[in-house]
């Protein structure tokens, strides 16, 4: 499962774009009980949320001419510039060339050959998140393409990421793991074939002590239900969202005897 141990291709920031961020954050406040903390007066509005003092996500506001609320994952890179290079080999677009945040780490912004968008992070002072698979934090990352073989293929060009085939209920579902050490231990995510209205891109999973409860404080505070919740066998139990600006996520009480 994903945890704070990031190395190459892991899954280690994750922050929300938002038009009005003071209601994102009375949103995911009311949601996973998190706190937003502002990162400082020059940082454009930009700031995390935290959960026992411990960052889970960021928020910040819209940057990009025509960009739409949405979650955004990053990826760890020990050298950026050179996965900025694969990116462009692949077939994918950079949107943003690395820069220098503050002494923090190196951000870029790219989309993959499909028209997932992602970020890629090398880290200096912050390596990450603080927290990861607990009690609403991230704990899965779930990309929807039309075609997952061969954005699978174009990843591994990039973090050198393995993929386990696992059935599921119409679909062939692939597990993603980075390419150190045990496949199931380094599992962090998956692909899945995307179909006409739903899923698009990548999609971050929360983990929520009960699904149902969370969906209906969700719609209570503004939000949508793009998937109700349904049990998946040897997963757990799931619901995906829209936040009152539309940002996609979804909800995951992971099954305990997995």
């Amino acid at each position: 499962m994903l945890g704070t141990d990031f190395r190459t291709g892991s899954p280690n920031w994750l922050d929300l774009g938002s038009p009005d961020t003071d209601a994102a954050a009375a949103f995911y406040g009311a949601l996973f009980g998190w706190q937003f903390v502002s990162a400082g007066p020059d940082t454009g509005g930009y700031g995390f949320f935290q959960l026992d003092g411990k960052t889970v996500a960021a928020l910040g506001p819209l940057t990009e001419d025509g960009a739409k609320s949405a979650w955004m994952v990053h990826f760890n890179s020990p050298d950026i510039h050179s996965t900025v290079q694969a990116v462009k080999n692949g077939g994918g677009t950079i949107r943003m060339e690395p820069m220098d945040v503050m002494g923090e780490g190196w951000l870029a912004q790219a989309t993959d050959p499909q028209g997932a968008q992602f970020a890629i992070w090398q880290p200096g002072k912050t390596a990450g998140l603080g927290l990861a698979s607990a009690e609403n934090s991230l704990v899965w990352a779930e990309l929807h393409v039309p075609d997952p073989v061969a954005d699978i293929a174009f990843y591994n060009g990039l973090f050198g990421w393995r993929s386990q085939e696992m059935p599921a209920p119409g679909m062939t579902y692939r597990v993603l793991s980075i390419a150190d050490g045990d496949q199931q231990e380094g599992s962090f995510g998956g692909v899945a074939p995307a179909r006409g209205e739903g899923p698009k891109g990548w999609v971050p999973y929360f983990n929520v002590p009960d699904v149902d409860a969370t969906v209906s404080a969700a719609t209570a505070n503004g939000g949508s239900v793009l998937m109700p919740a349904a049990d998946v066998p040897q997963v757990g139990r799931i619901a995906f969202l829209a936040d009152p600006a539309g940002a996609m996520f979804a909800l995951l009480k992971p099954d305990p005897r997995m």
